[in-house]
């Protein structure tokens, strides 16, 4: 493992490193190694957490009917139920 000395670290994130370290009970070190990777938008086994420019290649791609098609499918998961009793 690299190592890496961080300086100039402002008041409130020294505190929330300090506070994350507590909370999941490991080092400061591991709590700043988990900011990074989730500033990096990496999830826990190394693979980026965003869709970013992947569907790029699928924009515009469907015709007018394809699109409606679609949006009809995937209609009643845009629905709310109230509770039920």
């Amino acid at each position: 493992m690299d190592q890496l000395t961080v300086r100039g670290l402002d008041d409130d994130l020294r505190a929330r490193l300090r506070e994350l370290s507590r909370e999941r009970g490991v080092s400061l070190n591991r709590a700043a190694s988990f900011l990074l990777r989730k500033g990096a938008g990496l999830d826990r086994r190394g693979h980026a957490e965003t869709v970013g420019d992947a569907l790029d290649d699928l924009i515009g791609s469907w015709s007018a009917p394809e699109a409606g098609e679609i949006l009809a499918a995937i209609a009643p998961f845009e629905a709310t139920h109230e509770p039920r009793d």
